[in-house]
């Protein structure tokens, strides 16, 4: 029988390397894989065109497509997570201590939309007393997915030529909240500084108070495509475990990398995270972790209403029968 050929858009991960180089198959599925595109274009296309058979989706556009009733579902596949206390930047010189400091302030941020700024906006509101509608959010692109703003948030499109980053370091805003690194913060500008210095003591420390390592993308599959061929959201997903639990193997040999102290942070990590820190299904914790950044999506305006996890995921728990090989029977 012939395989059903399926797109798929996602990051050059190691946790998927094994899938994109044919270590490791999806049975009954023929994967093309698109991985030359960054993180914005690979969502704006599947948020606006449905471009792709399976994608690798910020999970608070998931959300806002859901609530929106497009025809998407998702399998509990999270391809990227990542603490973002890191990611708060602030000018030294506007006299920002602390997250409180910048209720009624101007605080830059990309766009809206970025789930690390959905998570840090719901974490910095939840446990620093910042009040999200508080701050007039300045924006330098548009939005992955169109919403109407909720009266009450204030999101403004920069007019000045300068990029937020050079605003930050100039002193025209206060701070910045990026899911990546402004670039004069990149060059050493002194002028910028993380709000949170000691921020991986920050970070593990939510982690040991929360239990949540905050999963930032989810990985998407059109609703024909789950509907038609059910079996195709069980495989997909085995298929990214096994790769996953591959690259877990790779990176515990201290050779595969060159880095000095390789053995040293893989040893930390399985202290403070566990064995599995990507772990994949609805577990109780995935769960903690998705309705949560659900809660922070709806708070800030994004999503009108809190739907239960079991209608936006396709059911893949294969319960004991999917503990591992197959054994032999006689």
């Amino acid at each position: 029988m012939a395989k059903l050929r399926l797109t798929v858009a996602c990051g050059d991960y190691d946790i998927v390397k094994p899938l994109i180089e044919g270590t490791v198959e999806a049975a009954g599925l023929e994967l093309v894989f698109l991985t030359d595109m960054g993180p914005r274009e690979r969502h704006w296309r599947m948020g606006r065109k449905h471009e792709f058979d399976v994608c690798e989706e910020n999970v608070g556009a998931y959300y806002m497509i859901r609530d929106q009733g497009e025809p998407l579902t998702a399998i509990p596949v999270f391809l990227h997570r990542r603490f973002r206390h890191g990611f708060v930047f602030i000018n030294t010189a506007a006299g920002i201590r602390e997250p409180k400091d910048l209720n009624g302030k101007v605080v830059g941020g990309t766009n809206f939309q970025p789930a690390s700024n959905i998570w840090m906006r719901g974490i910095l509101e939840e446990h620093y007393g910042l009040q999200h509608r508080s701050i007039t959010w300045l924006v330098e692109r548009s939005e992955d997915v169109a919403f109407e703003v909720p009266p009450g948030l204030r999101i403004e499109m920069k007019t000045s030529p300068k990029t937020l980053g050079q605003m930050l370091a100039d002193g025209d805003i206060p701070a910045m909240i990026s899911p990546t690194l402004p670039k004069p913060f990149v060059e050493g500008d002194k002028r910028i500084a993380r709000l949170f210095a000691d921020y991986k003591q920050v970070e593990i420390d939510y982690f040991g108070k929360t239990g949540i390592f905050p999963i930032m993308h989810v990985t998407t599959l059109k609703q024909e495509i789950a509907e038609k061929y059910p079996w195709v959201a069980t495989n997909l997903t085995k298929a990214f475990e096994e790769a996953k639990l591959l690259a877990y193997r790779r990176i515990a040999n201290p050779r595969m990398a060159p880095l000095v102290f390789l053995r040293t942070a893989v040893e930390e990590q399985d202290r403070i995270f566990g064995k599995d820190p990507w772990a994949y299904g609805l577990t109780p914790a995935n769960r903690k972790n998705l309705e949560t950044v659900q809660r922070y999506a709806h708070q800030q305006g994004m999503i009108r209403k809190l739907t239960p996890l079991d209608e936006l995921f396709a059911d893949t728990d294969l319960g004991d029968v999917g503990s591992g090989a197959a054994p032999e029977e006689f």
